[in-house]
């Protein structure tokens, strides 16, 4: 691992190209909703994740259950709950917002599993978070529904369980346990595809897709799961995750500007107060423990 707390210029621009992805592919899930179901669209995605992926990536040394568990929590816990209630449900710019609530989640089941007290700072970020929902909550109505907006919090808390599964694994190589955990992701999201949008609905998706439809869903795994997890893991194999999670940030930033600038989406003062609160408990939570240790080191 690098010894800068800075990342290098050209570490940056790659960090920032992996954000950007992440944040705009809220607009492409959108636009690929339109040729495909929510679940089929969520099954081929993690198709394409794991093949031809698990020939070249060799397996991570973790139990088979693990990935299992990381497959469903992510593939069909996370992503297929985030693409039914973006099928109508929540606009792209609050969907991206939403699911970053995934970072309040995963502290509370942590410290639920440790025994350990909230602290101010928490509260503190938590109540900001839970204002901003609020906000969201009382202005629920046509592109944004209060069931789509429970779906995405749904996604956000299974995906926090998948990221203290992921941690208890101790897989080295972050792309290969994504590639290999969608063997388990897809035939579930597969099946209800099946199940719940039923053989002609996929039958036609399949069948007249058009070229962009087909290169919306590659993008899902080549561009967030390939790209996406295999340049986050490089960059924190050479700095610390301090320096680089905080660029996490960002995603829900470039998701709200990507789904103005594309799709029109309006962003009346509400939306911008809601953003603005649930962004200030993000950030409270990953920047405040971070200049706390920066204080004590600087008066020891």
């Amino acid at each position: 691992m690098s010894e800068s707390q800075v990342l290098s210029p050209r570490h940056a621009l790659l960090a920032l190209a992996v954000v950007a992805v992440w944040g705009t592919n809220f607009v492409v899930i959108r636009l690929a909703l339109d040729q495909f179901p929510p679940f089929l669209l969520a099954g081929l995605r993690f198709t394409l994740a794991a093949v031809p992926g698990v020939f070249f990536l060799p397996r991570p040394r973790v139990k088979w259950s693990n990935l299992a568990a990381y497959g469903l929590l992510i593939g069909a816990g996370q992503f297929g709950l985030l693409f039914f209630a973006m099928d109508g449900r929540i606009s792209p710019g609050l969907a991206s917002l939403v699911i970053q609530t995934q970072v309040f989640f995963t502290i509370f089941l942590s410290m639920a599993r440790i025994g350990e007290r909230l602290r101010i700072f928490q509260i503190v970020a938590c109540l900001l978070a839970v204002a901003g929902i609020g906000v969201i909550m009382r202005h629920v109505s046509g592109g944004t529904t209060l069931f789509g907006l429970l779906l995405v919090l749904l996604a956000a808390s299974s995906w926090a369980i998948g990221n203290i599964v992921a941690r208890e694994s101790g897989a080295r190589n972050a792309l290969a346990y994504v590639v290999w955990s969608s063997l388990f992701a897809a035939p579930p999201l597969l099946l209800v595809a099946l199940l719940r949008e039923g053989p002609a609905a996929i039958l036609h998706s399949v069948t007249y897709a058009s070229p962009a439809g087909w290169l919306a869903v590659v993008w899902q795994s080549v561009g967030n799961s390939w790209f996406g997890y295999g340049s986050w893991a490089f960059l924190l194999a050479r700095y610390p995750s301090a320096t680089v999670s905080p660029m996490a940030l960002l995603v829900p930033v470039f998701g709200m500007a990507a789904s103005v600038f594309w799709l029109g989406e309006p962003m009346p003062a509400w939306k911008l107060g809601a953003a603005g609160l649930v962004f200030a408990g993000l950030a409270i939570s990953v920047f405040y423990p971070r200049w706390r240790a920066a204080q004590r080191l600087r008066t020891a």
